[in-house]
């Protein structure tokens, strides 16, 4: 499927809102390995790739919900770098990192991957964050995430939540919400109240959001009897500079995507 890249009147809604929604940028047939290959991970009938983590959601993990099915006690599969189908079939996809260089330029770096899964029946609610609290390198302009929807994702489900323009502050500081149910390493935005900014993107399968690291952003619970899935990567030019201090420390693996390493670059 052919499809152009961002105009420039998507390119600058970018610029202004720090998001841009790319409709039907996969179709249903090239979303659906995606899916089978979360079910044969999360029943056991392939193990997980080197490096993935298969992370249960906090109120199966602590016995307040018992899951009917494998697929309900999971929250997310992240760092499938090398998982060959996700990470071949999603990540490096010609088309999607065509609209990725519109970004980061044409040395690509791939820095992050999930699978995020949304049962029924749990909490399932991310706070309102900023993703660059993750990313020890800059400039953050040469950073993006990807996240395409596998199901609907509508406001009953859980969907993104944006709060526009945010992407031109700066890094805020984080902590855990105060809810009684919190997964592990989500962190919210300090003192970040109910605002009418908040805009709910509402998307169908294969619709694909790019969106900026600083803009702040979260989702809801799921209120409804289905799943809310979407398949996320983020990524960055390969000439950004690791922070000082985080130059002795461990990271995650930065994956070449395309074009070429720089010696001085992450």
């Amino acid at each position: 499927m052919g499809q152009e890249l961002l105009t420039a009147d998507e390119l600058g809604h970018y610029a202004a809102r720090g998001y841009v929604v790319r409709r039907g940028l996969f179709t249903p047939d090239e979303l659906e390995p995606f899916v089978k290959r979360f079910l044969a991970i999360v029943n056991e009938e392939v193990p997980p790739a080197p490096g993935m983590t298969v992370m249960r959601d906090v109120m199966v993990a602590k016995g307040a919900v018992t899951p009917g099915s494998r697929a309900e006690a999971i929250a997310k599969i992240q760092d499938f770098q090398n998982d060959p189908v996700l990470y071949e079939g999603y990540v490096k996809h010609p088309r999607l990192v065509d609209f990725v260089e519109q970004f980061t330029g044409p040395d690509v770096k791939s820095i992050h991957t999930m699978l995020i899964n949304k049962p029924p029946g749990v909490d399932g609610r991310h706070p309102l964050h900023q993703d660059l609290l993750y990313f020890p390198f800059r400039p953050a302009d040469r950073i993006v995430a990807t996240w395409t929807a596998l199901e609907r994702c509508t406001r009953e489900n859980g969907c993104l939540v944006v709060l526009p323009g945010t992407h031109r502050g700066e890094l805020l500081p984080h902590e855990y919400p105060d809810w009684e149910w919190k997964n592990q390493f989500y962190f919210g935005v300090k003192d970040v109240g109910a605002t009418e900014e908040r805009v709910h993107l509402e998307m169908e399968p294969g619709d694909t959001a790019f969106f900026h690291p600083v803009l702040i952003h979260g989702s809801g619970q799921n209120r409804t009897q289905g799943f809310r899935r979407a398949i996320s990567a983020h990524y960055a030019a390969a000439d950004c500079r690791l922070l000082p201090e985080a130059r002795a420390t461990r990271r995650r693996p930065y994956l070449l995507v395309r074009g070429r390493e720089h010696d001085d670059g992450i």
